[in-house]
């Protein structure tokens, strides 16, 4: 009898292909352990409310009463009346209230507030039509990879450590993800010669360089991009004719003061006609990261420049499909790019808490590159942004072998052991992408600061312990 359509032997070969390790082996095993009764630190995936962070209290209200319409005219509810006004303010966006579809662009008035901001931030105006509104930057991303793939033989420019989401979905939608390797000696810095020589090899193998994309502040590595990389980055573009999508979802997580975020968009226009005429750029943006958190909420929006209006309407026919994005994670959006202002009552509570909150992610890198480079066998590039640290384990023969003889990749097999030992949930660095014979983790830096100095001495006790027990730690090299 043949298989059925959805049998195992019968799916998709790409969807079997897949792998997104920030929600693999190591998060199974983890949550298998924690249905056993051992306490687990997901420091996995960049969640911050689920590791303690609280919510901004000014957009939850207004979400709260724009999801409750009645409470406006409670007396028993005691809310500030900027909020109320905010409130009102979205209501009259959305008729039907927030159970009713918008536009599968997305609200007009929230992506006009969207434009707004872009021109505040890159000095530049933005048009509200080029702004689509998605549940979440990734599926932006999606959106515009498929959009982009025809077939096998189209490239996609990925960096190296990359976030899994690009391999992932490169490889379901059947093109190839061409790598380019960023310089961990140079503290993730992006070397334009290791582009080209990917170019270079991936054209020899017939590959068609259709895009590239830059993570900026980067995941996993947390470095920021200079404005003269940015400036290299899109006259390459411009000259092999490539599509910059530009990921920069972590532009509000800054933690350094050399290196601020500069948008690709902004390098780009500065940069002046032809270029800034003629590179096509797509940048996303979301809610789920930065001070806010709000990962849950699936809130995200990506721009469009130098893209023909007859291809943004063969997009917004794509993203009619799916009808319309959630209506509350565009209010999120609404709310984050045009939050209080100083005349408001809620102004000095919205800016107290977002101060703490970054405050703190400051010191929590701080932290925890330093409890990295405390350990035996451990290298850690100092977060210069984004949520997370991605130390280089320098494993030693004996583990290897171990790792081998269990039938596992040496990354993983460390990382299964951290686990099991500590409870600290993390993410191999082989689900990133890393040069052969170098190994990593990636961890976020969102445990509670008050926690992090235990989970940090957690951590160097075991992996102290690790390397002592498989020896000869002292004599490996760094790459």
């Amino acid at each position: 009898m043949p298989p059925k359509p959805l049998d195992y032997e019968s799916l998709n070969e790409n969807v079997k292909k897949v792998a997104y390790a920030v929600r693999g082996e190591l998060y199974l095993r983890a949550s298998e352990l924690q249905k056993e009764g051992k306490k687990i630190i997901f420091t996995n995936v960049g969640n911050p409310h689920a590791l303690g962070q609280k919510p901004l209290t000014f957009p939850r209200q207004v979400v709260a009463l724009c999801q409750a319409p009645f409470l406006l005219d409670d007396p028993n509810v005691e809310l500030s009346a900027d909020a109320i006004a905010r409130a009102k303010h979205y209501l009259s966006m959305t008729p039907g209230g927030l159970g009713a579809y918008s536009d599968s662009r997305g609200l007009p008035g929230i992506r006009k507030e969207i434009a707004e901001f872009i021109e505040r931030r890159d000095g530049y105006p933005s048009d509200p039509e080029l702004i689509f509104l998605t549940d979440g930057a990734s599926k932006g991303v999606m959106q515009m990879l498929n959009s982009i793939i025809r077939n096998d033989r189209d490239g996609i420019l990925v960096p190296v450590p990359q976030y899994p989401l690009y391999s992932a979905t490169i490889l379901l939608y059947g093109g190839s993800l061409v790598p380019y390797y960023l310089e961990e000696e140079a503290n993730w810095s992006l070397d334009l010669e290791n582009v080209k020589q990917s170019v270079a090899t991936a054209r020899a193998k017939g590959i068609i360089i259709r895009a590239m994309v830059i993570i900026n502040p980067g995941n996993p590595t947390g470095q920021c991009l200079s404005e003269s990389n940015l400036k290299e980055i899109l006259l390459f573009c411009y000259r092999e004719n490539l599509v910059l999508l530009a990921d920069e979802v972590y532009q509000q997580n800054i933690y350094q003061d050399e290196r601020p975020f500069i948008s690709a968009r902004k390098i780009l226009l500065d940069m002046g006609p032809p270029i800034s005429n003629e590179v096509q750029l797509v940048s996303f943006h979301t809610v789920s990261k930065g001070y806010w958190g709000e990962c849950g909420q699936r809130g995200g929006y990506f721009e469009m420049t130098n893209l023909s209006l007859q291809t943004v309407d063969e997009i917004y026919k794509v993203a009619s499909i799916s009808l319309s994005p959630n209506v509350p994670g565009q209010i999120f959006l609404g709310l984050m790019v045009n939050p209080p202002k100083p005349s408001d009552i809620s102004y000095l509570k919205y800016t107290t808490e977002s101060k703490e909150i970054l405050d703190s992610l400051r010191r929590r890198a701080h932290i925890m590159t330093d409890g990295f480079n405390s350990c035996k066998n451990v290298i850690c590039n100092f977060t210069e942004g984004a949520m997370y640290s991605f130390p280089q384990i320098r494993l030693p023969q004996k583990a290897i072998d171990a790792a081998n003889n269990a039938g596992k990749a040496p990354d993983v097999f460390y990382c299964l052991k951290l686990l099991e030992a500590t409870g600290i949930s993390t993410v191999p660095g082989s689900g990133f992408g890393q040069k052969d014979g170098v190994f990593h983790l990636r961890t976020t830096i969102l445990p509670a600061e008050e926690d992090m100095p235990a989970i940090m001495a957690s951590f160097k006790n075991f992996n102290d312990n690790f390397m002592d027990q498989y020896e000869n730690y002292r004599s490996q090299s760094r790459i």
